[in-house]
């Protein structure tokens, strides 16, 4: 298992409880074949440029365990679920 860092922008204007809805799902993927070390929430913050008419959007970053196996499931689900904007999941160099 490696050290992976993955940032999630939500749209905006969700619901804080379908938020974390999506969050504990994304856990809950994770701890399949893994361990989640922490999990930091940004907030809402400015985006660089806008991305599908958003000039904001909801952050959230996981620092997590994991195999290859979980992070492309974590890939998967994020690019089929609306209301994730962008993400990126990077290997964390020791």
């Amino acid at each position: 298992m490696r050290k992976y860092e993955a940032v999630l922008i939500f749209a905006p204007g969700m619901e804080e409880e379908s938020r974390n809805n999506l969050v504990e799902r994304f856990k809950g993927i994770i701890e399949t074949n893994g361990s989640v070390d922490n999990i930091d929430v940004w907030g809402n913050r400015k985006l660089a440029y806008e991305i599908n008419d958003y000039q904001e959007g909801y952050y959230v970053l996981l620092k997590f365990n994991a195999g290859s196996d979980v992070v492309d499931e974590m890939d998967r689900i994020a690019k089929i679920t609306d209301n994730v904007i962008r993400h990126m999941i990077i290997r964390d160099e020791e």
